[in-house]
């Protein structure tokens, strides 16, 4: 840059002082005096930062300089932080090995439905049009490489994906079940359409009576992490779904020494005479309520046992071989009895309105069909007609309470017991309660995959195939975000710290951890981050947005940048094991 009497640089100087290095960059003015060339320091720019120092140099040489803002364009932003937190933990689990040794476009596909499940649970056609180039909705489908891909390649993979279903279950497996407790348990899930062959009338768990469904068996470790599920037809009931699955452990997986854990009305006495014991398979159970009556009524379990313990491990003639661990808790048992009296009085309202309609002067009820269908409406709505008695003619009505019956019912109020084959050298009475309570983790499996996160249903599919193939696709989703879960647990409403969680009993409901209890107080973690839940933590890392960018005025390629993510962000992502620049 030229200037009156000379021309003005930036000069660096450098001298060594004690082994360290130092420079100082002075702005000086350069100059012909008698025919030799002086220098006239100015000012001493050593204060600035190397960007500033190159702007200045370079403006000094005559370049102009303009903002960056104004020389690049954006053409596209998508949402790319929850992607990369989803997809890699996908990647580090190793379940896009566990689909394909080798990459190809089904695996790619396949993971790519199994990201999409977690992030945003839709059809196969909305799953399509949010990873095309078009209508993307994230960088899913650019990280994939299938934003090319369209619904009928997406069906063609599931199908590809159920012929691996076998193979994958079993390396699930092997990773996480050890010839110890197995939790399994089963739900149903309402049904859109009449075509499948699955798709059957049966006991409605989502209170869907009009509804198809069908029935889907998960089997977990006894930590819920998710190893293999199987779907049957909406008619089939509980028990009938315990044979397949003890093949599955027996054959399939090879496992040898098993311990299944299953809900009292899926492990029946004939499932375990049946089943189980021709396997040699261990188990625990519970008992259902009529065989807990004939206990006491035959004086096995007397209320004495609870004067000074929670539990007590008694036997019985009508269940040799068995051990059975009696529990009683305070808690359960006055909710019950807070519940029974609370139905009991509301059906005693209905029932009066009916004892008054009998008895008026003016469009009297009569007739003992008219007077009995009423009263069946009221018992069937409040289901504790067993603890009333009804005399009906054809012109009066009236009921009394069976109070030796519902004081032989209070009597057994919070108690339950948990039956199983297994030695006390193996398990303790309390981890054998403990195990059965563990059930608790697969029901909050199927929560998780049929409405919070996941949304199994609606069930679009029609075939038979694709139906066991949407469900294997959930599951697999669950699988990942199970671990995701564990991993930010610092972060989310849950107990990070249950190793030091504080428990009266087994029988007891289990107390959160002290750091636990202290972030759910503060709404703070540890770390002064705001507490979220895992859905809104994955909406803030798609706030990390993936921005492609070219010089303004160009048509060629454009280059990615990505937004700065925050403390926050980063913490998440640490926690996870995965980068943004992956």
């Amino acid at each position: 840059m030229a200037t009156r009497g000379g021309a003005v640089h930036v000069a660096t100087t450098r001298r060594s002082y004690k082994g360290r290095v130092y420079e100082t960059h002075l702005l000086r003015r350069s100059y012909r005096e008698n025919g030799k060339v002086k220098h006239e320091t100015l000012g001493n720019l050593s204060h600035l930062p190397p960007a500033a120092l190159d702007a200045v140099r370079r403006v000094l040489k005559g370049e102009t300089l303009v903002p960056a803002l104004e020389r690049f364009e954006c053409v596209r932003s998508l949402p790319h932080g929850h992607v990369v937190a989803v997809l890699g933990t996908l990647r580090k689990l190793g379940l896009d090995k566990l689909l394909s040794a080798r990459r190809r476009s089904e695996r790619d596909l396949v993971s790519a439905m199994i990201v999409a499940r977690i992030l945003d649970p839709g059809s196969k056609l909305a799953t399509a049009r949010a990873l095309a180039s078009e209508t993307a909705q994230t960088s899913l489908g650019e990280a994939l490489d299938v934003e090319d891909a369209d619904e009928d390649q997406l069906y063609a993979a599931m199908d590809w994906l159920l012929a691996k279903q076998a193979r994958i279950e079993k390396q699930l497996a092997s990773r996480h079940l050890d010839n110890t407790l197995v939790l399994y348990d089963v739900t149903s899930s309402y049904f859109e359409g009449r075509t499948c062959p699955l798709a059957r009338r049966g006991y409605s768990r989502d209170l869907k009576r009009g509804k198809l469904q069908i029935v889907i068996g998960l089997l977990c470790n006894r930590e819920g992490c998710p190893v293999a599920v199987e779907v049957f037809a909406g008619n089939t009931a509980d028990p009938a779904t315990v044979a397949p699955q003890i093949k599955k452990l027996r054959e399939r997986f090879g496992l040898e020494r098993v311990v299944l854990v299953g809900d009292r009305g899926m492990l029946t006495d004939a499932r375990i005479r049946e089943d189980l014991e021709p396997a040699g398979l261990s188990w625990i159970s519970a008992l259902r309520a009529p065989a807990i009556k004939r206990l006491a009524a035959q004086g096995t379990i007397q209320r004495s046992l609870f004067d000074e313990v929670d539990l007590a491990e008694v036997s019985s003639p009508d269940f040799p071989g068995e051990r059975l661990v009696v529990c009683r808790n305070p808690l359960l048992a006055e909710e019950r009895a807070r519940k029974r009296r609370e139905l009991l009085s509301a059906t005693e309202i209905q029932l009066d309105k009916i004892v008054r309609a009998t008895q008026r002067k003016r469009q009297r009820l009569h007739g003992a069909d008219k007077i009995g269908l009423r009263a069946g409406k009221v018992l069937n709505q409040y289901k504790v007609g067993k603890h009333f008695e009804l005399s009906i003619t054809d012109n009066s009505f009236s009921y009394e309470r069976k109070q030796e019956q519902i004081r032989d019912e209070a009597a057994l109020d919070g108690l339950y017991i948990v039956r199983t084959d297994v030695g006390s050298e193996q398990l303790s009475a309390e981890e054998v309660v403990l195990a059965y309570k563990s059930l608790s983790v697969v029901e909050r499996a199927f929560r998780t995959m049929k409405t919070i996160d996941l949304k199994v249903r609606p069930i679009h599919h029609r075939r038979e195939d694709r139906v066991r193939t949407h469900v294997f696709l959930c599951m697999l989703a669950y699988y990942v975000e199970w671990h995701m879960r564990r991993a930010l647990a610092p972060l989310l409403f849950e107990d990070h710290d249950r190793a030091h969680a504080q428990r009266d009993s087994v029988v007891s409901k289990a107390q959160r951890s002290k750091a636990a209890a202290r972030k759910a107080a503060t709404q703070r973690t540890e770390d002064d981050f705001a507490v979220q839940s895992f859905r809104s933590l994955l909406g803030q890392l798609g706030t990390i947005v993936k921005n492609w960018v070219r010089p303004v005025g160009t048509t060629g390629a454009s280059f990615p940048m990505l937004t700065i993510p925050n403390q926050h962000q980063n913490r998440a992502l640490d926690l996870l094991g995965v980068s943004l620049r992956t």
